[in-house]
């Protein structure tokens, strides 16, 4: 497993991550880093709930057999495979990342499902056309763009009217003796042995949890993506708060044209 000397983040630049000016080189290099190791992180430091909360989320979304589905941030392809295995027609995974798209496209399609297109893009300039999509999705990525607002604007430009926006996103829970003990796992010991696992010095392992102290509250999310033009708006904890499942569904009133996108396929 290679080994990442690069530091994308560090005690000064971890203070508010949100913050940092460059924060999205930062953040490419940070997951460039891991890529290699980050589904076995996942699997290890989630206990295996990683899958069930993506499979919540695709069954949150009302994805039906046919449908389009572009997912943002789409990493290694977790997400994306799952809205293939609930039988969508078509599904689009974008990332700027180069090597968590190295491990997406390595990834079997499962068998007599449509395998997903992969492409290389930013998630506040999505490179599809305006009402593309019947479903957008996001996990775990929300939080690492450098403009959430115009990510979630971009995201609405491209469903159709009625389409469907759902974010997956970490979260803490509300009960007071179990934040508690899911703070002492998730700010001291996960960054620990997630580092140790990844061989990672990119402190991306102490990025993960300051990300999420710092970053918008349920309210704040649910309040951007009305701004961005979602009509209604719904967020269901799911591992007792550890996580929320925001869904949106687009306005039926056309958002404003944008202007230059195009889709084209990984090769």
């Amino acid at each position: 497993m290679p080994e990442s000397n690069s530091t994308a983040w560090n005690s000064e630049t971890l203070v508010d991550p949100h913050t940092a000016e460059d924060k999205p080189r930062r953040v490419r290099s940070m997951f460039d880093a891991i890529a290699p190791s980050y589904d076995l992180n996942n699997r290890v430091h989630s206990v295996g709930r990683d899958r069930a909360w993506r499979r919540a989320a695709v069954a949150l979304s009302g994805v039906r057999p046919g449908d389009t589905v572009v997912d943002v941030a789409c990493g290694t392809g977790d997400l994306a495979l799952a809205f293939s295995c609930a039988g969508a027609g078509r599904v689009i995974g974008i990332d700027f990342t180069q090597g968590m798209l190295a491990v997406a496209l390595s990834k079997p399609a499962v068998k007599e499902k449509v395998a997903p297109d992969y492409i290389c893009g930013d998630a506040t300039r999505l490179p599809v056309t305006e009402g593309f999509a019947d479903v957008v999705s996001i996990a775990f990525g929300i939080r690492n763009v450098a403009d959430p607002g115009r990510a979630l604007a971009q995201m609405a430009g491209v469903l159709r009217p009625g389409g469907r926006l759902v974010i997956l996103e970490f979260s803490m829970p509300t009960f007071a003796p179990l934040r508690w003990l899911y703070m002492l796992y998730f700010r001291h010991i996960m960054p620990r042995t997630a580092s140790w696992i990844a061989r990672d010095r990119s402190g991306a392992y102490r990025y993960l949890p300051r990300s999420v102290d710092t970053f918008l509250g349920r309210p704040q999310i649910v309040g951007m993506m009305r701004d961005a033009g979602f009509a209604t708006v719904t967020a269901r904890p799911v591992s007792f708060g550890i996580a929320v499942i925001y869904v949106g569904t687009k306005s039926e009133a056309s958002a404003p044209p944008r202007q230059g996108d195009t889709y084209h396929a990984a090769s």
